[in-house]
């Protein structure tokens, strides 16, 4: 499933030859994010099994998993607070739906105003079950907070260095490394100050630990352990 683009139209669910354009097309496998032209034509990087979502002021948002990389058209409902009635004719649930992969066929469709479900490649916003969705859902965050974490904790190490928190507050030796043991950058800190001011924060760091007794200063060792 290498990485490529996947392209198509965005039109109105009522008028559906009328294409709508700024329509905010995002990755949310990848977080890149399109927006359509003025005939309603969107391209953006993606690969088999991305999840696709299409937004605008005014209308409701819609997801679509990706089982392949053809030419989409993709019809969005507009946002209304009174809802029209609905008369539900027929209900019908694919099997697959209950595979153990939530990449299988991850929702079915049932039929209202007397449309029937279409395929992913022709798809119209409705009513989906997405039994296999929230679990792939789970997975996707766990691995995007994991990516993040790793992003911010190598964005720290590559600033405080020890040539630079010695640069700022002149430490050297043992004092230079406990120091940078006990007053490390916070990583949540760090991600809700963007962009974080390192320089500010040492110096600010150094004027606590300049407060601080000689042994408060020092790092305890760990004992060490005895063998049986």
């Amino acid at each position: 499933m290498a990485q490529g683009t996947v392209s198509g139209t965005v039109y109105d669910f009522d008028n559906r030859t009328f294409p709508l354009q700024n329509v905010k097309v995002r990755n949310l496998s990848t977080s890149r994010v399109e927006a359509t032209k003025a005939a309603g034509q969107f391209t953006i990087p993606a690969k088999v099994g991305d999840l696709i979502e299409f937004s605008l002021v005014g209308y409701h948002t819609d997801t679509l998993f990706l089982i392949n990389l053809e030419s989409k058209i993709i019809f969005l409902p507009g946002n209304s607070t009174t809802l029209r009635e609905v008369e539900i004719i027929s209900a019908k649930m694919n099997p697959y739906i209950l595979a153990p992969d939530p990449l299988a066929r991850p929702y079915t469709r049932v039929a209202t105003d007397g449309l029937q479900g279409k395929g992913n490649n022709d798809r119209a916003g409705g009513l989906l079950f997405n039994l296999g969705y929230g679990k792939y859902r789970r997975q996707q965050e766990k691995i995007r907070l994991l990516e993040e974490r790793d992003r911010f904790q190598t964005e720290i190490n590559a600033v405080f260095t020890e040539a630079y928190v010695s640069d700022l507050v002149k430490l050297k030796g043992d004092d230079l490394k406990n120091f940078m043991a006990m007053y490390r950058p916070p990583e949540e800190l760090v991600k809700s100050e963007r962009p974080f001011n390192y320089a500010y924060y040492t110096v600010k760091a150094y004027h606590s630990w300049l407060k601080l007794s000689p042994e408060e200063r020092k790092i305890s060792s760990m004992s060490k352990l005895k063998a049986d």
